[in-house]
């Protein structure tokens, strides 16, 4: 079977309904209903995408978010049957790759996690190492190290570094950065972009008042500032 996914959803004709279609496309499905059975899974298994529903017995999938991210940076996209901006918002600065409101069409599910997948497997074209002051960007190892440290990032928060660092020096837009981060348009009233660069900031010890590596162009995008490594 090809990667593993695992569903955490308490509907279990919904996490049937996945399984099925999704194994026929080549995954290796596995359902968990509780967030302390998906924790129990992960001690022992691995996976290559979670598929996580926010609304969960005991523990929302925030709340599972939230203590995932300490110690994993697994891509993760979150289902929300209330649909509220604030939902989205809150499931990306925690560390979600992409959001999906029910009721939802299984082929764009599927689409939005091949679009992921391919990005977390570091293509042949990102095999390079970018250096700055600070900061060093492994692409081939999708690692960053900060100051010496390693820094944990989510596959979206280094693929948006990557970006940023591959054009160092140049303005970019927020539709640049939105097309080429996700491949999927967000709708134009959601701040997941500057949720995602707000992110990314904190991850680098950024601050309001220090910018080190990510400039703001106000009514324009964001510029990445960081002088390279001579």
């Amino acid at each position: 079977m090809g990667n593993k996914i695992l569903v955490v959803d308490d509907d279990t004709q919904l996490t049937d309904l996945l399984g099925e279609f999704l194994e026929s496309h080549g995954f290796s499905v596995t359902a968990r209903h509780t967030p302390e059975k998906a924790f129990k899974y992960l001690d022992r298994e691995t996976a290559d995408l979670l598929v996580l529903d926010i609304m969960l017995p005991g523990m929302d999938g925030l709340q599972f978010l939230r203590k995932l991210r300490e110690n994993s940076s697994v891509p993760v996209i979150m289902l929300t049957a209330r649909g509220e901006v604030s939902d989205r918002i809150i499931g990306l600065e925690l560390g979600a790759d992409d959001y999906m409101p029910k009721p939802f069409e299984p082929r764009e599910l599927l689409a939005r996690i091949q679009s992921i997948l391919r990005r977390s497997h570091a293509p042949a074209e990102l095999q390079d190492i970018l250096t700055f002051e600070g900061l060093l960007v492994d692409k081939l190892r999708q690692e960053v190290h900060l100051d010496g440290q390693l820094v944990h990032l989510s596959t979206t928060e280094f693929e948006a570094l990557s970006l940023f660092s591959s054009n160092a020096g140049k303005v970019l837009d927020r539709e640049f950065l939105v097309e080429n981060i996700r491949g999927i348009r967000w709708q134009s009233y959601d701040r997941s972009i500057d949720v995602l660069v707000s992110r990314l900031r904190s991850k680098l010890g950024e601050t309001p008042n220090s910018m080190r590596f990510i400039k703001t162009i106000h009514g324009v995008g964001y510029k990445f500032v960081a002088l390279p490594q001579k």
